[in-house]
């Protein structure tokens, strides 16, 4: 066992059911329910969807882990190595996870570039996300695969990070990620679940998104906030029953 990882998220196996609720909860009700539960700093800062997908990623977290490049270790000759972290981490990431990578939120170089994440959804993988670069952006954002980053960057990785670690513990945009957390993107960029969280998680954001939807549609007709959000009057939790029966929802 990797002595690294919790013992929970190395043992977590993301259900299809959970994976299927996970799709549809948004990363701000995922926010909200991770809070209550006393955890505050598990949105990755400062990465956005190279371009915004209709489907939420979701999927269990596989890492790599940079450092900061030194220029003796890392000629272009390195790429010739088939032990090259960041190339093994491409060709093991599994099928159904999200590669993680932590480039210490520099983007003044790539982290990867539009042949090594291509390679990563042709293997099926569920997405990947970088606080660092990438360069060929372009090509990345044509993908049917999510894909997260801090922005574009020409410069190969080697420029400024060398790759050193793959699946363990990392930063990424501010947060700790154990390999086999959940990780979920949308349009508003990435949450982190703790593994031993992520079915809890997505069953009371399952009713959330519920009664959030209730919300719009009753604010859009003029409802007023006091008393409906959060729900406080009786009135309201039988509108929103009724409203439920209504819409099958």
């Amino acid at each position: 066992m990797n002595t690294h990882t919790l013992p929970e998220a190395e043992a977590y196996v993301l259900s299809e059911d959970t994976k299927a609720k996970l799709k549809r909860a948004s990363t701000a009700s995922i926010a909200t329910q991770l809070y209550k539960r006393g955890l505050r700093n598990q949105f990755i800062q400062g990465v956005r969807p190279v371009t915004r997908k209709p489907e939420t990623m979701v999927g269990q977290a596989f890492t790599l882990r940079y450092l900061p490049a030194r220029e003796d270790r890392n000629p272009l000759e390195v790429f010739r190595d088939p032990a090259h972290k960041q190339r093994v981490a491409v060709e093991t990431c599994p099928p159904g996870q999200v590669l993680v990578m932590d480039g210490r939120k520099d983007a003044s170089a790539a982290t990867a570039g539009s042949i090594l994440v291509t390679r990563l959804a042709v293997r099926g993988c569920a997405g990947v996300v970088s606080d660092g670069g990438f360069r060929d952006a372009e090509g990345i954002g044509a993908l049917d695969m999510p894909c997260f980053y801090a922005g574009p960057s020409a410069p190969t990785n080697l420029t400024k990070h060398e790759a050193a670690d793959i699946n363990i513990p990392i930063a990424c945009g501010d947060v700790a990620v154990f390999p086999g957390d959940v990780i979920v993107g949308d349009g508003d960029g990435v949450m982190v679940i703790p593994a031993h969280l992520a079915d809890e998680i997505a069953e009371a954001c399952a009713g959330m998104e519920s009664y959030e939807a209730f919300v719009i549609e009753q604010v859009a007709n003029g409802a007023p906030i006091i008393g409906l959000y959060p729900c406080t009057l009786e009135e309201n939790e039988k509108k929103y029953e009724a409203w439920r029966a209504r819409t099958g929802l």
